[in-house]
């Protein structure tokens, strides 16, 4: 039933997202208009409707691929670029910038360095002769980010302060200005793939927030099943960074609101981590392009809600998952 709810609320925000906008003026657009006004008609199918199903998308992918980390890790404070992968993706954009590459450079250059990012802490920790699988990954993840934030660091320094850093910048905020159907259809399958993959595993991130010994006694696999977790999870969070930028806060503040609204347990936390992300970055993008004169980072949106959710949180003392 909750999720029921959650899933109305979404097709309402969506249809108002649509709606919502600077033409024909200020303000929600009758769509008895689109009939009437091919403007208006063309604005909505060529610029709203992409950018509405781009932050959809982005949404749920960045909600469940937190939910899931948060389990897999057991820990509230994991997100979704937890092992480097938002790390990643900033060095490979900034890089494409650096260089002159078009839009799919862009996309490509970034979506290949968050994999990069995701194998070089996987491997990481597999040299790590101390502590649990978990322990490894979170220290091997930690490096990992670090490098890549030095190398994104790097490239800021050394680029043009009159062009490409202000672009590089931009960028790093988040956003959906440049959303069209050619970026969404190259990051949906991809990212589309992510969500069903978690949201079909849900009973297994549930059992993976276990600590190993039980979670095999239940019929786990941890190491293989953790694996296939850990890279749907990272593969979506890949490919909708590559699309939009690091938008920041979805995957670590939508968890914990998923396990409010629908239970602790991983059945309906990962599918309302989805739902009410995809909500969220829905509302916010709204927000973005259209609450004030000139337009929002989708980024900066999402981190001033979700500090102000968690610090929420926080003082509710509703924050919290543990290893059981």
């Amino acid at each position: 039933m909750a999720l029921a709810a959650a899933a109305l609320a979404l097709a309402l925000a969506f249809v108002a997202a649509l709606l919502f906008g600077r033409y024909p003026s200020p303000g929600f657009t009758d769509p008895r208009s689109l009939l009437t006004d091919d403007m208006a008609a063309r604005l909505m199918v060529l610029v709203r409707l992409p950018r509405v199903l781009s932050a959809l998308l982005l949404g749920a992918a960045l909600g469940a691929s937190g939910a899931a980390m948060q389990f897999v890790f057991a820990n509230p404070l994991v997100d979704a670029g937890f092992l480097g992968v938002s790390q990643g993706a900033s060095f490979g954009a900034a890089l494409a910038m650096l260089l002159g590459g078009g839009p799919f450079w862009l996309f490509g250059s970034a979506f290949g360095f968050s994999i990069l990012a995701l194998v070089l802490s996987v491997s990481m920790a597999s040299r790590i002769r101390f502590g649990g699988a978990v322990l490894r990954l979170i220290l091997s993840g930690m490096a990992v980010s670090a490098f890549f934030s030095a190398l994104v660091a790097l490239i800021k320094y050394g680029a043009d302060p009159l062009s490409t850093l202000p672009e590089i910048t931009y960028w790093l905020m988040g956003g959906l200005s440049g959303a069209n159907w050619r970026a969404l259809s190259v990051a949906a399958p991809v990212a589309l793939g992510s969500v069903v993959l978690l949201v079909a595993m849900r009973w297994r991130i549930a059992l993976l927030s276990l600590d190993e010994a039980t979670a095999a006694s239940l019929g786990a696999r941890p190491a293989l099943e953790r694996a296939v977790v850990l890279g749907a999870a990272a593969a979506g969070v890949a490919a909708v960074t590559a699309m939009a930028g690091v938008v920041a806060w979805v995957g670590l503040i939508v968890p914990h609101l998923a396990r409010l609204a629908f239970g602790g347990d991983g059945s309906p936390t990962v599918p309302g981590s989805a739902l009410l992300g995809a909500f969220f970055v829905v509302v916010c993008d709204a927000i973005s392009r259209g609450l004030f004169q000139g337009e929002l980072p989708l980024g900066v949106t999402t981190s001033l809600v979700g500090t102000i959710a968690f610090f929420a949180l926080l003082m509710s003392r509703r924050v919290h998952v543990e290893r059981g």
